[in-house]
């Protein structure tokens, strides 16, 4: 992907606030650095190959852990 945006006509466009651009440029950096570690995964995969099972983390804990963060996040129903 480039890094540079798609070339557009800025009148037809509705510019957003100075806030929410903010916001925008964080969350792009923030899913730019996430794709960079996991492409950087995968490489290492390639070059070295898988990891030893006894090194790695059953997918049920890390669903379980997963869960338990999404649980934190959101307020109980009653």
């Amino acid at each position: 992907m480039s890094e540079q945006p798609a070339p557009a006509d800025t009148a037809a466009r509705q510019q957003l606030e100075p806030a929410a651009a903010d916001a925008v440029r964080a969350y792009a950096a923030k899913t730019r650095a996430a794709a960079d570690e996991f492409a950087a995964l995968l490489e290492d995969i390639a070059t070295h190959g898988l990891p030893a099972v006894e090194d790695c983390t059953p997918w049920e804990e890390l669903r379980e852990a997963h869960l338990a963060r999404l649980a934190k996040q959101r307020p109980a129903v009653a």
